[in-house]
C-alpha cells in the first residue's frame, strides 16, 4: 500500500495528482495479475482463494486483497488481459499467407504452439468458461472474450476461404464452436500426458478450416 502513496505525484499546490495515482494502482493491478495467472492455472478456480494464491506467490495476503477484493475480481481482471492479448494471435498468419494451404499451416502451428505454451492459461480459460455457469459474476468477462475469440476464428476463416476462392458454409458462431470444441478436447487430453494429440490439433484444425468453405 505504501508503494501507491509515495509514488503519488505532489501539484504546484501541494496536492496529489490522483491520475497519476490511479494509473499507477492499475499498473500495480496488472503486475499482480500476471505473476499469479500461472498459479493460478495450476491451481484451477474452485480451488483458489486469495489466501491460496498468496501462499504459492511472493505477494502477501494483504497486498492481493488491497488491490482486488475477491478471487473473481483477480481471475476475471487476469484472464482479461490473457486473453485481449491472445485475439491477435492468428492475425500475423492471416496477413502473410499467399495461398491457402499457407495460412492452413501457419494456423495450425500457432494453435499447437499456445497449446503446448500456455496449457496453464487455456486450463483455467476453460475452468471459468464452465464456473460462469453457476458464477453470475463470471458471466460478462467469459461471453465478452467468447465474442472476441469467436471473432478472431471467423477472421482466419474468411481469410482462408478467400484465399481459397471458396464461400464459408457456417456462420461465425458455429465455425467459433467447431474450433473451439477441437481446442479443448486436445487440451484435456494433452494435460492428461497425450503428446500424440498435439499433431492431431495439427492436421484437424487444417481439414477443419476446409470442411467448413463450399467451393
Amino acid at each position: 500500500m505504501t508503494d501507491l502513496v509515495q509514488s503519488d505525484v505532489a501539484t504546484s499546490d501541494g496536492g496529489v495528482d490522483r491520475f497519476e495515482r490511479v494509473d499507477k494502482f492499475q499498473r500495480r493491478r496488472g503486475e499482480l495479475a500476471d505473476a499469479t495467472l500461472a498459479t493460478l492455472g495450476e491451481l484451477g478456480y474452485a480451488r483458489t482463494s486469495l489466501r491460496e494464491i498468496a501462499q504459492k506467490t511472493e505477494f502477501s495476503h494483504g497486498v492481493l486483497h488491497y488491490y482486488f477484493k475477491d478471487k473473481i475480481e483477480l481471475i476475471t481482471f487476469g484472464v482479461r488481459r490473457y486473453k485481449e492479448h491472445c485475439v491477435t494471435r492468428y492475425d500475423e498468419a492471416v496477413a502473410t499467407a499467399t495461398d491457402a494451404p499457407q495460412l492452413a499451416a501457419g494456423f495450425a502451428d500457432a494453435l499447437v504452439d499456445t497449446l503446448v505454451v500456455d496449457t496453464a492459461m487455456h486450463r483455467l480459460w476453460y475452468d471459468l468458461r464452465t464456473q460462469s455457469a453457476f458464477e453470475e459474476a463470471l458471466r460478462p468477462t467469459v461471453i465478452d472474450l467468447d465474442h472476441q475469440l469467436q471473432d478472431m476464428i471467423w477472421r482466419v476463416v474468411v481469410a482462408y476461404a478467400k484465399l481459397r476462392a471458396a464461400t464459408v458454409a457456417v456462420d461465425e458462431f458455429a465455425a467459433y464452436t467447431m474450433f473451439d470444441g477441437l481446442f479443448e478436447n486436445c487440451l484435456i487430453r494433452y494435460v492428461s500426458g497425450d503428446g500424440s494429440v498435439v499433431e492431431t490439433l495439427r492436421g484437424q484444425a487444417v481439414w477443419l478450416l476446409d470442411a467448413v468453405c463450399r467451393d
